[in-house]
């Protein structure tokens, strides 16, 4: 679980609800016709706005939000330092067990590639064209996120201006007033809360750990080219590190100390 989303999300609502009762009740804030103006219609104009195909994956990009990527660069770079030792003792038909033993299917396609014997050019061209394919999805789910974001404050204000006019119609009738100044100020505050609150930061999140994923693909595809050209594993290393925050460097630095790179490679793809 990825605790940094958890613990925004738990301390965001706990300091509201404080907040709340500091100054009042909660069950001031809670409106039937408020909240069907603000989650209806960010609802139905959501599902205007994409078809259906797209948004019943929309708990499967949710789920993201809420899960700890346990892949980083630094392992990848291990991974194809031991794979590049293996290819230059034994050849690179040796790189075809261990593929089968990966488990990233992106890394074991561009593996399989070179084993076959693929042109390196055609290589880098699928490889590329996969991961170009791969943020174009991920940029779907973040799209879905921003527009929810965009629309709640939006029916936050619609659901303002149904108070006010319902409000302003009965001038007459005092007993009236509160409920339609009660849709006009809450629906403004659930918009701008699950606006802000939840699907912005959603977005957010996925934007982050999709360029995570993409770092990840590039540093494989730039591993795999190098192993095909024969390059020696210490400059393939060092090339690949130039991927790396100068902090996970030296990480990666340190633990070559107390595990030589093969044998971490291994480890990584006999999990």
């Amino acid at each position: 679980m990825d605790l940094a989303t958890i613990i925004g999300i738990i301390s965001g609502i706990a300091l509201m609800t404080w907040a709340i009762f500091t100054g009042g009740t909660l069950s001031a804030f809670i409106d039937i016709p408020s909240a069907m103006i603000v989650f209806g219609g960010v609802i139905a104009a959501t599902l205007i706005n994409y078809p259906l195909s797209k948004l019943t994956s929309l708990m499967k990009i949710i789920k993201i939000v809420f899960t700890e990527k346990p892949i980083e660069a630094g392992d990848v770079i291990h991974t194809i330092i031991g794979l590049a030792e293996t290819a230059r003792r034994e050849g690179l038909l040796a790189l075809e067990d261990a593929a089968y033993q990966l488990k990233d299917d992106f890394m074991k396609k561009g593996i399989l590639l070179i084993v076959d014997g693929t042109d390196p050019e055609l290589v880098k061209n699928i490889m590329e064209t996969e991961l170009a394919f791969l943020e174009e999805r991920h940029s779907e789910g973040q799209g879905i996120l921003e527009t929810m974001g965009t629309l709640a404050p939006a029916f936050g204000l619609i659901g303002t201006i149904i108070g006010l006019i319902n409000m302003l119609k009965n001038l007459d009738k005092p007993e009236l007033i509160g409920p339609g100044m009660a849709v006009a100020l809450i629906t403004t505050f659930y918009g701008a809360l699950i606006a802000n609150m939840f699907f912005i930061p959603m977005a957010g999140k996925l934007k982050v750990r999709s360029r995570e994923e993409i770092l990840v693909k590039e540093v494989m595809i730039e591993g795999i080219l190098s192993i095909q050209a024969g390059e020696n594993p210490r400059i393939i290393e060092e090339k690949l590190k130039a991927f790396l925050a100068p902090d996970n460097r030296k990480r990666m630095g340190s633990n070559k100390n107390t595990e030589s790179g093969e044998d971490v490679a291994w480890q990584q793809t006999a999990k």
